[in-house]
């Protein structure tokens, strides 16, 4: 089929995520291949994944190794249950990501993808308070503006007013803690004056309701779908500390943020801490296939011993730990270990951040930021409102460039691969600023 004929098909057959039906009666790319940090269409037009396909692909599209891991384990397992059996890279898999926490014991739970790895957390804190005989310890906390995925547990810890709204009825109830924000501190403070005056909303949940909280559940240093809201790894420090106090479980959602994107390996190493259960995802397989991981606590899953009681975890996925996702994940973590992936993120993120300078003087712009290899700057319609529509603008007219970002709301954020080459991020920053000039003219 030629690309009239696929466009006219996915109109009467495909529901697609995250996109309003209007936007795809307009023509659209189809795309059918991928090399290195670009995506290429059904004409041959290619475009420069300046998202990693929904953060997802850091290392890059048809990477040989990857495709040759997916290749080989195809050839010899290609699905098999881990209920009472196991295979040999479900097993690797979880021993190479245990060793990623520094040797402490930990426990691997797989599932497809991560709105499913918080759903585990999320089941496996309460059940814990269950299997110790504290089942009144069943309530979360939770950041304003978070989001966690799509199912209805992840909802009800990470809601969205725009995204969530119409099932909001279905939710259980979370407490919702201020979200810190440093670019947009509501004190007006800066990083000599700031003493963390955000925490005092989360402090005082967890001082007045401890004894029902399970667990408090954060995205480390970026509220990514919020629109990259960034904060402090002292916060992150502080609220592990607090945990700790009230014997409160610490789940970090890793899932956006982990595998090298703030330029260390998971984003709460930059606070220095260890919390009890990590959810991965996205980056765990470059994007290639569907798999994600909770990581929990070896002193979390002894209470889920079946003798002299019964406290199995009854919960799984059909595909968890499927042999090829796996196997992918395995070779993603020798890449990441044998080519120093996370050095050079934090090279390469020095780049990004002197390169974003320029659009702090640009009109129309607020509130540029960057973590890593993550920049975002804010956009507004010439009176500081924010401006959606601007940022629609923007986006439109660098996919005619060839260039893919997807805006939410009026923020515009870059998360290329890790392996963009320093000459390609340098030239995309720019295609960004004269896109913002452009359309501002328009």
């Amino acid at each position: 089929m030629d690309t009239h004929q696929y466009r006219e098909q996915d109109r009467q057959a495909l529901w697609h995520p995250y996109t309003a039906q209007s936007a795809m009666e307009k023509p659209f790319p189809v795309i059918v291949r991928g090399e290195g940090v670009s995506l290429i269409d059904t004409d041959g037009n290619r475009y420069l994944d300046a998202i990693s396909s929904w953060w997802a692909c850091n290392l890059g599209h048809t990477h040989p190794r990857l495709v040759q891991a997916i290749q080989c384990q195809a050839s010899q397992l290609q699905h098999s249950i881990l209920g009472n059996m196991s295979h040999p890279r479900a097993i690797e898999l979880a021993a190479a990501i245990t060793a990623l926490f520094g040797g402490e014991a930990t426990r691997v739970f797989f599932a497809g993808d991560g709105a499913s790895a918080v759903e585990a957390a999320l089941k496996i804190a309460v059940q814990y308070w269950y299997n110790l005989g504290r089942p009144e310890r069943h309530r979360f906390v939770s950041l304003e503006n978070s989001y966690h995925g799509d199912t209805l547990g992840a909802v009800s810890v990470g809601y969205l007013d725009g995204f969530h709204q119409p099932v909001q009825p279905l939710l259980f109830p979370a407490y919702r803690a201020e979200a810190p924000f440093c670019a947009g501190c509501r004190w007006n403070l800066t990083p000599p004056t700031c003493r963390i005056e955000c925490f005092a909303s989360m402090e005082s949940i967890l001082t007045r309701h401890a004894d029902e909280i399970a667990a408090v559940i954060v995205e480390p240093l970026c509220q990514g779908a919020a629109g990259m809201r960034m904060y402090a790894p002292a916060y992150l420090a502080k609220l592990a500390e607090l945990c700790h106090r009230y014997q409160v479980l610490l789940i970090v959602d890793e899932i956006a943020m982990g595998f090298g994107r703030t330029g260390r390996m998971f984003a709460f190493e930059h606070a220095g801490i260890r919390p009890d259960i990590v959810c991965l995802g996205k980056g765990l397989s470059g994007g290639y296939q569907p798999i994600s991981a909770t990581v929990v606590k070896a002193s979390i899953y002894k209470t889920f011993h079946d003798q002299p009681e019964d406290h199995t975890f009854y919960h799984g996925h059909t595909f968890a730990g499927n042999p090829i996702a796996a196997a992918v994940a395995l070779e993603v973590l020798s890449i990441y270990r044998e080519e120093g992936i996370v050095a050079r993120t934090e090279r390469m993120g020095a780049v990004l951040a002197r390169e974003m300078e320029r659009f702090k003087d640009l009109p129309g712009v607020k509130r540029v930021r960057r973590l890593g290899m993550i920049a975002a700057l804010e956009l507004d319609d010439g009176t500081n409102r924010p401006s959606p529509g601007r940022a629609q603008a923007v986006c439109h007219h660098l996919l005619a460039q060839g260039i893919l970002v997807r805006p939410l709301g009026s923020v515009l954020y870059l998360m290329p691969p890790l392996i963009i080459g320093k000459e390609v991020l340098v030239k995309l920053v720019a295609d960004v600023y004269r896109a913002i000039q452009d359309t501002a003219r328009t």
